[in-house]
C-alpha cells in the first residue's frame, strides 16, 4: 500500500491509500478519485516529504540492523467512508442480481411492456444505452442504473 497526499483543482488537500503507484494512475485516469470537499475529479499528487528510517553516520543513511514489522496505519476518514459506501453499493447490487431477472439487451422493451401493462410486473435488470435510458425516463418509466464498482472494471 502507498499513501499519497492529493490536491484538487480548487486547492483542497487530502490523502488516500492505493495498492500501488499504477493503481493510483489507473484510478486517476478513469476519474475514480474525487475530492471529499468539492467532489472534483481533477486531482493531482501533492508534494510529499520522503519517509526514510535509519541512523545517520558520516552523512549517510544506513539501514537498521534489524527488520521491524511495519504497522498498517489506521485508515483516514475519507478511506473509511469510501469503503463503507462501496460495501453498501455492493450489497445493493447483489440484492438486485439475486432478486431480479436479467433480461440483458431486452431491458428497454421489457420495461416498456410492464409500464404499459402488456406483461406482468416483475423485478428486472439489464442493459440500456444512455439514449434508451433517457427515452424510458421521458416516457415516465422509472429506471435506475446499477452502480459500477471499481473492482467490476478490473
Amino acid at each position: 500500500m502507498i499513501k499519497y497526499d492529493l490536491r484538487c483543482e480548487q486547492g483542497h488537500a487530502f490523502e488516500s491509500w492505493f495498492q500501488s503507484s499504477s493503481a493510483y494512475d489507473s484510478q486517476r485516469k478513469r476519474k475514480l478519485i474525487a475530492c471529499p470537499s468539492c467532489g472534483s475529479s481533477k486531482v493531482d499528487k501533492a508534494i510529499m516529504a520522503p519517509r526514510l528510517s535509519g541512523t545517520r553516520k558520516r552523512g549517510r543513511v544506513e539501514a537498521p540492523s534489524e527488520v521491524t514489522p511495519v504497522e498498517t496505519p489506521a485508515p483516514s476518514l475519507v478511506m473509511t467512508q469510501e469503503l463503507e459506501l462501496r460495501a453498501k453499493l455492493k450489497e445493493l447490487r447483489d440484492h438486485v442480481v439475486k432478486n431480479a431477472d436479467n433480461v440483458g439487451e431486452r431491458f428497454p422493451n421489457e420495461a416498456r411492456k410492464m409500464h404499459y401493462g402488456d406483461i406482468e410486473h416483475r423485478p428486472i435488470y439489464g442493459e440500456a444505452s444512455a439514449d434508451e435510458a433517457k427515452s424510458l425516463i421521458d416516457e415516465g418509466i422509472e429506471v435506475m442504473p446499477l452502480p459500477t464498482l471499481p473492482e467490476d472494471r478490473n
